[in-house]
């Protein structure tokens, strides 16, 4: 039961940070819009920066089982093919998943305020998807998958763009269809040129 509580307690947390930020925030709206009482909360986080740390340690451990990370790499692709299929289940996770959404909602608004929210967003946004790729494309160029190149430039330039459009659906959630297509043309577009058939 303590444990329900617990998750209640960050989920309207994460709701709330998403909506309104840090600041805009505070333990009593929390509080009524979880029906508890101040005291309730108490019993479980000794303050509202605890249950921000606590929220970002969650998201952190939600974000790499479901979707990966340099410390937890998918599975190298056994053809160029398999890129784009693994790159698109990857993009209906991150723009369909709500948790996964409103913590960009919450670090993008948080990032120049808070230094972890700062952090984090670097690594979601840009370096994490860069070292993520990266062991990705060298191990398709060791067997032969993808043309020999540098391959942390290669994951550069593969997932800027991509971060770039999943921005856009959260900025404007009516655009999620056109730009989740422009990834796949995307994708399939640098597997033409960079991707190796068996025969070449």
């Amino acid at each position: 039961m303590a444990k329900d509580t617990r998750e209640r307690i960050l989920a309207a947390a994460l709701r709330l940070f998403s909506e309104n930020g840090y600041a805009g925030t505070n333990i009593r709206e929390l509080t009524a819009s979880l029906g508890m009482v101040k005291s309730s909360i108490y019993k479980h986080f000794e303050s509202k920066e605890e249950i921000w740390d606590t929220l970002l340690d969650e998201m952190i451990a939600y974000y790499g089982a479901r979707f990966g990370s340099p410390e937890r790499l998918p599975p190298v692709p056994d053809t160029p093919e398999g890129l784009v299929e693994m790159t698109m289940r990857l993009v209906d996770f991150t723009v369909h998943d709500e948790k996964v959404i409103m913590t960009r909602k919450l670090l993008t608004i948080e990032q120049f305020r808070d230094d972890r929210a700062r952090d984090l967003a670097t690594k979601h946004f840009l370096t994490g998807l860069k070292e993520m790729f990266t062991p990705i494309f060298a191990g398709m160029m060791d067997r032969g998958l993808l043309r020999r190149d540098d391959p942390a430039m290669l994951a550069f330039a593969y997932t800027a763009p991509i971060s770039a459009l999943i921005h856009l659906c959260d900025r404007e959630p009516e655009k999620a269809p056109e730009a989740i297509r422009q990834i796949e043309a995307f994708s399939r577009h640098f597997v033409s040129v960079y991707g190796l058939m068996e025969n070449e």
